[in-house]
């Protein structure tokens, strides 16, 4: 059985550190700022994900088993409530995202045309 946990937590270990590695890369390669958050608050948040829970498997369920429990979820919370309060920030300054030809997307709220009914739109139909 300790040889099965071995193996399995050293593939958690590697694969964790692959799509670390691959959330490194896509931080450079990705053209703009949305995208770049999004390879970096998803993939590292999978990749710490996969390392931590191979850390469980290699220290055993006990007292550091939760305590990198703990640390996953705080790292879960924190990663993605900081790609959102950027995503705001980047938007507020005027940034917008864009699509696979360059071309901006129409965000609810930004004064650009769109599909989407206004609130007020939706609450007075159903009247």
């Amino acid at each position: 059985m300790s040889v099965v946990l071995d193996i399995l937590s050293w593939i958690l270990l590697i694969s964790g550190g692959l799509v670390s590695i691959v959330a490194g890369i896509g931080l450079i390669r990705f053209p703009d700022v949305f995208s770049r958050m999004h390879a970096a608050s998803m993939l590292d948040t999978l990749g710490a994900g996969c390392v931590l829970l191979g850390l469980i498997l290699q220290a055993g369920f006990g007292v550091i088993g939760l305590k990198l429990i703990i640390v996953f979820f705080l790292l879960a919370i924190t990663t993605t409530s900081a790609g959102h309060a950027l995503a705001k920030s980047a938007l507020a300054s005027g940034l917008r995202p864009k699509d696979k030809d360059g071309n901006d997307i129409a965000i609810r709220g930004s004064g650009a045309e769109h599909d989407m009914p206004e609130e007020s739109e939706v609450s007075s139909s159903k009247r």
